[in-house]
């Protein structure tokens, strides 16, 4: 039995990739000040609203097009949806 091909991919798609993508950025750019300003009380309330954004944007993205992660970081509809969606290098 061959594995399906990679879904095909739609604007909403890259869309939803380049949005994650930007707030990951943001997060991790976060990450490293707070990590330097642990105190700063502005910094924390955007780390969090970025991180909610973030979860909201992912299960978007994971309801459209299924999972971003394996290895349980993500759930999967029937059936398996982990090897129907393209790879980072076919996007």
């Amino acid at each position: 039995m061959e594995p399906e091909a990679p879904k095909a991919c739609d604007a909403k798609y890259y869309e939803l990739l380049e949005e994650l993508q930007a707030l990951d950025f943001v997060l991790v750019e976060l990450n490293l000040y707070l990590d330097t300003h642990p105190g700063d009380f502005q910094s924390i309330e955007q780390y969090n609203k970025f991180s909610q954004e973030r979860m909201r944007v992912a299960h978007e993205f994971q309801q459209r097009y299924g999972p971003l992660m394996n290895f349980g970081h993500a759930f999967s509809k029937y059936p398996w949806e982990w090897s129907q969606t393209p790879w980072p290098w076919q996007v």
